[in-house]
């Protein structure tokens, strides 16, 4: 998102809700800036990102929220907190201190890290800056707050961590994200009176059954569960759902000599002939829950 097509009267409306102000004058307060500073802003159409910055780190509200007012609701509790004082991050003057002694060469790292480039010509080719402009920040240890803004923005780095160097490298969101990228949703069956009855998908982590070369269903009794290819057919000694005169369950099978098998249940056990019974899948995990 380039920061020039956020509508400034916009954005500054986001960031008196966000400190909870009314009036540009408690703004220009809180930053340390003359009230004509910030209607110069209006004028010139663009929040300076700086502001942006230590605002979404004063408050702790969604940057996006600050720039395009998407997700409004994100964070209206970290805002809560901010107006309750209840924080131990830097705020105002020494937020604004650190993330100024972070500038130049430090940022310049972070925000190429968090891109993943190497060189500064990469980064100035993927933003579309000079590499002279970029050499000057370092040289003048220039806080590029536009830049840090898009780059929380484009990469979902948290943005604490690309101003001050502070901090976790992950948003929450991004950490979340993650979390939720992990899991897969597998088909749920109740196993129940010789049927299985479909009860939508059961969720696992993906690391769980990485290793399978195909995906499994899930399968419940009771307290105990199973994972199941029901893709296998070929009848081998395990564990299987099976067939037999309609109804469909769990057996223990062994196979004997004379195309027999043996089939061990809950309650019973038997010898009968392949031809007897429908392999509906193989068992490949077993679960049961334990109480206490």
């Amino acid at each position: 998102m380039r920061l020039e097509n956020a509508v400034a009267a916009d954005v500054l409306e986001r960031i008196l809700s966000a400190y909870g102000f009314t009036m540009q004058k408690e703004l220009s307060d809180k930053l340390g800036i003359a009230k004509s500073n910030v209607a110069s802003w209006l004028q010139r159409g663009q929040v300076p990102g700086n502001v942006l910055v230590q605002c979404a780190l004063d408050t702790g509200v969604d940057v996006k929220w600050l720039v395009d007012g998407m997700f409004a609701n994100a964070n209206l509790n970290h805002a809560s907190s901010y107006l309750l004082g209840s924080a131990n991050q830097a705020k105002g003057k020494e937020l604004i201190e650190r993330m100024l002694c972070t500038g130049g060469r430090p940022v310049l790292q972070r925000v190429m890290e968090a891109y993943g480039v190497k060189t500064q010509k990469e980064l100035s080719e993927h933003l579309g800056i000079s590499t002279g402009t970029i050499s000057t920040w370092v040289r003048r240890e220039f806080f590029p707050g536009d830049v840090v803004i898009a780059c929380a923005l484009d990469t979902g780095i948290s943005l604490e961590w690309l101003a001050t160097g502070e901090g976790q490298k992950f948003s929450c969101a991004v950490r979340l994200q993650n979390d939720i990228l992990s899991v897969i949703k597998l088909d749920c069956f109740q196993l129940r009176e010789g049927e299985l009855r479909p009860k939508g998908t059961w969720s696992i982590d993906k690391l769980f059954i990485e290793n399978f070369d195909f995906k499994p269903t899930y399968i419940f009794k009771g307290s105990k569960s199973w994972l199941v290819d029901l893709d296998s057919k070929k009848l081998e000694n395990g564990l299987w759902l099976l067939k037999i005169d309609g109804n469909i369950d769990i057996y223990h099978v062994e196979r004997i000599p004379g195309e027999k098998l043996y089939l061990q249940s809950n309650k019973h056990s038997f010898e009968c002939n392949v031809s007897d019974v429908i392999a509906v899948g193989s068992v490949c995990v077993a679960m049961e829950k334990f109480q206490k």
